[in-house]
């Protein structure tokens, strides 16, 4: 013979499935919180200064910028708007998870036939490739592209 359910039974029945709710989304924030700071500039102020003279720059540029990755390499692709390779006189990037610090690198760019190229180990999911790119006159381009890599 069973039990009769009581007002207490289900008080701890409701305390246990909402106690579980409660501890799963908070595991679930803190774990979010401590792999991706949600941090893109330090200061947004000092960062909006001049946005617009930068933006306007690099815009006059008229680049088109493709990145890909395979065999262990990753490639990056300036054009001009002419489809021509355009004239990148320095390249630096940083390469990461779309939503963690935890695997970011820089990449050493060797350039070849308008493809700057270099070698890397990219697990399979959503990376981010922060480029700065100067321009022969100084004009620099700055752009964040996301790559999606398949396994």
């Amino acid at each position: 013979m069973t039990k009769p359910i009581t007002g207490r039974m289900v008080l701890f029945a409701m305390l246990g499935f909402f106690g579980i709710i409660i501890t799963v989304n908070l595991t679930m924030a803190y774990f979010a919180v401590q792999t991706f700071s949600g941090l893109e500039v330090k200061n947004s102020y000092d960062a909006s200064q001049g946005y617009d003279e930068a933006r306007a720059a690099q815009l006059s540029l008229g680049w088109d910028v493709v990145a890909n990755y395979g065999d262990g390499r990753l490639k990056v692709a300036f054009t001009d708007e002419d489809g021509a390779p355009a004239k990148v006189s320095e390249l630096t990037a940083l390469v990461g998870w779309a939503t963690s610090m935890r695997d970011d690198f820089t990449p050493e760019f060797t350039y070849l036939d308008g493809v700057f190229s270099a070698p890397a180990d990219m697990a399979p999911g959503n990376w981010n490739i922060r480029l700065i790119a100067i321009a022969q006159d100084g004009t620099r381009f700055q752009q964040r592209l996301p790559l999606r890599v398949d396994g």
